[in-house]
């Protein structure tokens, strides 16, 4: 089983470099100003730039204009926007609309309980991505969710991707018991927020190769 894995939040060239040399698939640079791993649209083609052909890079958005997404999609070279605001099922097809050549939308959806799941049933997105919930946070947070929800989430027939709380101690777990498409992880490895651990990241990787191995 092979298992995606996305570094998000990173804020340098460096730490893209670093992320790439771990064994990352994607790098994601978020376009949300309250975060602490917030980078300008200027810096953020900086990092963007020099990118290996087989490494996608991810914008992430909050409750964003699609025509910003636009300029940073055609800027940055995006290969993915992921959404992760209260963006609706209008705002997808919306996006959609957009006929932005080979971009994947990723709709991240703050996981509460079963209710919090039903939005994935009728949204158009190429994959979804899991996160905690916590209230006037937008991902980020370092904080996990009941796994139990990932595979009910996994029912809908869609390309899943885990975020929340993953480190070095727990994705090797949480592949073997989910089996998603994907990771996403941003605050477990870093030593401190915006701020990348070589180290971490390395380990990271290792895990889920470990866990991609059959028992």
């Amino acid at each position: 089983m092979r298992v995606r894995v996305k570094f998000c939040g990173i804020t340098s060239v460096e730490d893209k470099d670093s992320a790439i040399k771990a064994g990352a698939d994607a790098i994601g640079l978020v376009f949300f100003k309250d975060s602490p791993r917030f980078v300008a649209l200027e810096k953020a083609e900086i990092i963007a730039k020099d990118t290996p052909p087989f490494v996608s890079i991810v914008g992430v958005f909050v409750n964003e204009r699609l025509d910003f997404i636009e300029e940073c999609v055609e800027r940055c070279n995006l290969n993915a926007v992921q959404i992760h605001g209260d963006e609706d099922v209008n705002y997808c097809l919306k996006f959609k609309d957009l006929k932005l050549q080979g971009v994947k939308l990723i709709k991240g959806i703050r996981v509460r309980d079963r209710e919090s799941l039903s939005v994935i049933e009728n949204c158009p997105a190429d994959a979804i991505l899991l996160d905690a919930y916590k209230k006037d946070a937008y991902g980020g947070t370092g904080q996990g969710f009941d796994r139990t929800l990932a595979i009910i989430a996994k029912e809908y027939g869609k390309n899943l991707i885990i975020s929340g709380g993953l480190s070095t101690d727990n994705v090797y777990d949480i592949i073997k018991e989910v089996k998603p498409y994907g990771v996403d992880v941003s605050s477990g490895i870093e030593s401190s927020p915006g701020k990348k651990n070589i180290e971490l990241m390395e380990e990271f990787i290792q895990e889920v190769h470990r866990a991609e191995q059959p028992r």
